[in-house]
C-alpha cells in the first residue's frame, strides 16, 4: 500500500493527477485525497497542492469504520488544522 500511494504521490510531483485522485471537499482549494483499497480495508492520503511550490501530505490513514464513505470528523480536523499550518509555514517563506 505504501508504495501505491507513494507512486500516486510521485505522480502528483510532476504535475499529473492520479486516477484514483479525487478533491477532497470542505478544507480548501486544491486539497485532494487518493483512496486505494486492499482487500477489505481502505486507505486514503490527503494532500494539498498549490501552497508555493510545494505538496504537503497532510494526513495518510487507514479508514476504520465500516459503516459509510465518510471520513470521520477527528480525521477532517486534523486534515483541516494540518493546511491552515501549510499555509502559515508558506507565508513566513
Amino acid at each position: 500500500m505504501q508504495k501505491a500511494v507513494g507512486y500516486a504521490l510521485q505522480l502528483v510531483q510532476a504535475g499529473e493527477t492520479p486516477l484514483d485522485a479525487k478533491p477532497f471537499k470542505g478544507v480548501g482549494s486544491g486539497v485532494s485525497e487518493i483512496v486505494k483499497r486492499y482487500d477489505t480495508d481502505t486507505y486514503r492520503a490527503v494532500y494539498a497542492v498549490k501552497i508555493g511550490e510545494k505538496i504537503y501530505v497532510l494526513h495518510a490513514f487507514q479508514k476504520k469504520s465500516k459503516k459509510g464513505v465518510k471520513t470521520p470528523q477527528t480525521d477532517v480536523d486534523l486534515i483541516k488544522q494540518r493546511y491552515k499550518d501549510a499555509l502559515a509555514r508558506e507565508e513566513q517563506s
